[in-house]
């Protein structure tokens, strides 16, 4: 169902490094409020950085939740009194992280690999295309993540035909790719919520774009993730790259690739790594079962098979056992109508101060764009007010979660009228 903003504004459990839930997690999650996604928020006092500034930067990245800090905790002394007791309770996190994000965006575990990061896991998907030897074109938008862009400028440099389109309004039109996407098109890749301006693409139409085409759709969801609702089954996503440490709220190094299943058999591994297997034995040894010298090997079934190469951040897993739990127990689609709570009041009020919005009125993503005449300025007022938002040249960038109230808007409002 389809909301405009203004309706969509009216309209934790967790599975732990341990045997039983930390001492103080349990106190530091909120239950989710009757009221919300009214102005008061459930979350409040679930985060410390309340205590400190008005932080309305969580696209940058979102502030740990006390149980999540705490999540980590246990897992740091878990480690220092020994990571053998019990032995596989690493292993269960990361079965069960896996498993609680495949259920944010409607894919199957199997369909899911860890990565490190939102870029590499989109490295590691359209090298498997292998573009150079395979020909075609590449298409994108300008309101891509940078890294991203850098990368196709940069396959465009050694042969690749790559083409991106620019937006217009402040927003990608889908005639405009229309326009370029044809039979030779290996590969469109999007943000689903840009990091520029929070613009949503309509990732359905964009797949099935794509697909009449023969392409594959890669989609860069890190800052949609746990913020807006996401459903790869239904809007027949073919990989889907995200990292922990905005709206999921945990924290750096570690990440997802999601790859529908039958995308897999037309990729070429072209990366090797111990994660990839499920079993591995030597036959080099004296005391080593009689085989092909000297090692042999079973490949693992599913994303993880092929994408998969080394070490996790087991930290980072630690947090996101408490913090997806979380997002889960107050649901994707309740987190969404809470900040758009907040951002109508922007929408409506800073253009009155002189700051335009390049963020489209329809947009319901929890990020809002304005232009800054007087960068240096804004700067200062906000420094001295404590409100915490990511300042680039020319634009100021908004992001409200779930601890943010009306209160944060109008300290933010005050300080800039």
């Amino acid at each position: 169902m389809d909301f405009t903003r203004r309706q969509i504004a009216q309209s934790a459990t967790m599975a732990l490094l341990s045997s039983g839930a930390p001492r103080s997690a349990t106190r530091a999650s909120a239950q989710p409020a009757s009221d919300f996604p009214l102005p008061g928020s459930p979350a409040r006092s679930a985060f410390a950085v309340i205590e400190n500034e008005v932080c309305l930067n969580n696209a940058r990245w979102h502030p740990l939740s006390k149980g999540s800090k705490q999540a980590v905790v246990d897992y740091l002394d878990y480690k220092a009194r020994g990571i053998w007791n019990p032995p596989d309770t690493v292993s269960r996190a990361q079965e069960s992280v896996k498993a609680s994000f495949a259920k944010l965006i409607n894919a199957d575990a199997s369909e899911i690999a860890f990565v490190n990061s939102t870029t590499a896991g989109e490295n590691l998907f359209v090298a498997s295309l292998d573009l150079l030897a395979s020909g075609g074109n590449v298409v994108t938008d300008a309101l891509h993540f940078e890294g991203s862009l850098y990368f196709y400028e940069a396959l465009k440099q050694r042969g690749v035909d790559v083409r991106v389109v620019q937006p217009r309004g402040w927003k990608i039109v889908t005639e405009d790719l229309e326009k370029v996407v044809n039979k030779e098109t290996r590969l469109v890749a999007i943000s689903q919520v840009s990091f520029i301006n929070g613009f949503q693409h309509n990732v359905k139409q964009i797949c099935d774009l794509a697909h009449a085409h023969g392409a594959l759709v890669y989609v860069d969801a890190v800052q949609a993730a746990g913020a807006v609702p996401i459903d790869v089954r239904a809007w027949d996503v073919d990989a889907m790259g995200c990292a922990s440490y905005k709206w999921l709220m945990g924290d750096m190094g570690l990440g997802f690739l999601y790859v529908r299943k039958d995308v897999l058999p037309r990729l070429r591994q072209t990366s090797f790594g111990y994660r990839q297997l499920s079993d591995f034995a030597y036959h080099a040894f004296p005391w080593d079962q009689p085989g092909t010298y000297p090692v042999s090997w079973k490949q693992r079934d599913g994303a993880a098979g092929m994408f998969e190469i080394g070490t996790v951040s087991n930290s980072t897993l630690a947090a996101l056992t408490y913090s997806l739990s979380y997002i889960h127990a107050l649901g994707v689609e309740r987190i969404q109508a809470h900040a758009q709570t907040l951002i109508t009041r922007l929408q409506d009020e800073l253009p009155r101060l002189g700051y335009q919005s390049i963020t489209p009125r329809d947009t319901l993503s929890p990020i809002a764009t304005f232009l800054v005449a007087n960068q240096e300025k804004t700067k200062r007022a906000l420094r001295t007010a404590k409100v915490d938002v990511s300042m680039n040249p020319g634009r100021m960038r908004i992001s409200p979660s779930i601890y943010n109230v009306r209160d944060d808007i109008e300290a933010l409002l005050s300080a800039l009228d």
